[in-house]
């Protein structure tokens, strides 16, 4: 086996093995499952780690040098209009093969799974011309980031109800292991052709204005659009018996889902293709293993998808509705605390923009830095959409606070952590958010008698909220520990630098 395919096999194992052990003891002391509902979890949780194993390994050798590409390719034409055409139209194209978003879209009975998807990939794609702009402008992305969360809550007041929890959940879901490689390697791309000093830290940012858009859209969508008439129903576990039913009932799948990633992947490889035609950009070798990156990423988004949806995300309702109708319902916070905590290092996509952080930091903001917080944040928000869950809180008294204590932080905190917590908000609300957190809270909400749309959709948005706050103040503490000292300059790493004007020379 390919060793590096061995490393993100192993790193998926590490993410997706506490939450499974957790699901484990719960079900032999709270919540007792029947063993082929416990033999399907597990069947979907193996295939889950190699799923994501695979898809990671595969965005990492097509999305990553493909955005990189485009993003210097684009700069170096230093031509607006069709920048910001490639950019929009990238937009469109990575959002629609998100996995997040369709795993989101399934969930989401008041709105038809292509209705749904392509109003949030058109406000993606919007939004990344938003961004591409404020790095080719300089542009301060605190002051855009006040500007458009205004607009968005006063825009809220005017959309349905049932609208407001999706609304933010879908700009949670966007930013997710497909586009966020791509997304930070054009920053990266624009960025390093900028050649100014101030060019990394305006590569942070980008995944933050793109999660604005599915927001935007998806609340004037409840404007023009009706969902009456749609019902919620709860996820049913599939009926096994034994493992050639559990066998079964995955072989069933596999082909549905394997028709939907090839179309969704589909125009990704033809812009690929395109692309190579008319720039000559990769060499034959570098050819070669693009292609084999994508063959990865569908093999890998197959498996996660068709794991997720026959053994995790059914499993995940079973688990909340079973706490929620026990008489110890209340141990849903405790136990939201946990998952949360764990969750959040189970998402591919943060690793990947941890990954770039500490590089493009020179080490100043380390993975570890950057994993606590993310970590501690997620567990407070989980706790507060179990809250939410059990009281039914309308979702404004948790976000509009939240959001107002982020802005403000924005106006205090470093730039450079300005744009990196925002940034962590999008990628820490990925598929392992989707796939079992929130069924989770579908599950207890349905059981305790709430209003599944308005009570349990909102729980992405919470997570994806959380870390906003949590990292701009470790860069007020970093800040306030540093005594006054002058913010390290954030640099392109020498090597990366000449690594891309040799790729466009």
């Amino acid at each position: 086996m390919n060793e590096k395919l061995k490393e993100k096999i192993k790193e998926s194992l590490s993410s997706v093995l506490p939450i499974t052990l957790i699901v484990l003891a719960l079900s032999v002391t709270l919540v007792p499952m029947e063993i082929g509902t416990l033999a399907l979890f597990l069947t979907g949780a193996v295939l889950l780690i190699v799923g994501m194993g695979l898809f990671q390994l595969g965005a990492e050798m097509a999305m990553t040098p493909l955005g990189q590409g485009v993003g210097g390719r684009l700069m170096k034409g230093r031509k607006l209009l069709p920048i910001l055409l490639v950019s929009f139209l990238m937009g469109v194209i990575i959002t629609i093969a998100e996995p997040d978003l369709q795993v989101l879209a399934n969930q989401v009975a008041s709105i038809p799974n292509p209705v749904l998807i392509w109003t949030v990939a058109v406000g993606v794609g919007v939004f990344l011309v938003v961004a591409v702009l404020r790095v080719l402008l300089h542009i301060s992305l605190a002051n855009m980031l006040l500007i458009f969360y205004v607009l968005l809550f006063g825009l809220s007041f005017f959309s349905p109800d049932s609208f407001t929890a999706v609304a933010f959940d879908s700009g949670g879901v966007t930013t997710g292991p497909m586009t966020v490689p791509f997304i930070m390697a054009l920053g990266v791309g624009l960025s390093a052709a900028r050649s100014d000093r101030d060019g990394a830290s305006d590569s942070f940012g980008l995944v933050a204005l793109c999660s604005v858009g599915p927001i935007l859209m998806v609340l004037l969508l409840g404007i023009f659009y009706s969902p009456s008439g749609a019902v919620y129903t709860t996820i049913e576990v599939a009926g096994v018996a034994t493992t050639r039913d559990v066998v079964d009932q995955f072989l069933y799948a596999l082909p549905q889902y394997g028709k939907e990633v090839t179309v969704s992947i589909l125009p990704v490889a033809g812009v690929f293709v395109l692309f190579q035609l008319f720039t000559r950009t990769y060499h034959r070798r570098q050819v070669l293993r693009m292609a084999v990156g994508f063959v990865y990423t569908i093999a890998g988004l197959i498996l996660f998808l068709t794991g997720v949806n026959v053994g995790f995300a059914p499993v995940g309702g079973l688990f909340g509705s079973g706490l929620a109708d026990s008489r110890y319902k209340w141990l849903l916070i405790p136990i939201g605390v946990l998952i949360g905590y764990y969750l959040v290092k189970a998402e591919p996509a943060v690793q990947i923009l941890n990954e770039q952080v500490e590089d493009l930091t020179g080490g100043t903001i380390s993975r570890k830095m950057m994993n606590s917080a993310l970590s501690l944040g997620v567990a407070c928000a989980v706790a507060l959409a179990m809250v939410r869950v059990l009281t039914g809180i309308n979702i404004y008294w948790v976000i509009i606070p939240g959001y107002l204590i982020a802005l403000v932080l924005s106006r205090m905190a470093p730039a450079v952590f300005v744009g990196i917590a925002f940034d962590s908000g999008g990628v820490a609300s990925g598929p392992m958010t989707s796939t079992f957190l929130l069924p989770l809270a579908m599950g207890a909400c349905s059981a305790v008698g709430g209003n599944v749309v308005t009570d349990a959709f909102g729980v992405v948005a919470l997570v994806a909220m959380a870390p906003l706050i949590a990292i701009q103040v470790m860069g007020l503490l970093y800040e306030r520990k540093s005594k006054g000292a002058p913010q390290p300059a954030v640099a392109l790493p020498e090597d990366t630098v000449v690594e891309i004007e040799e790729e466009f020379e």
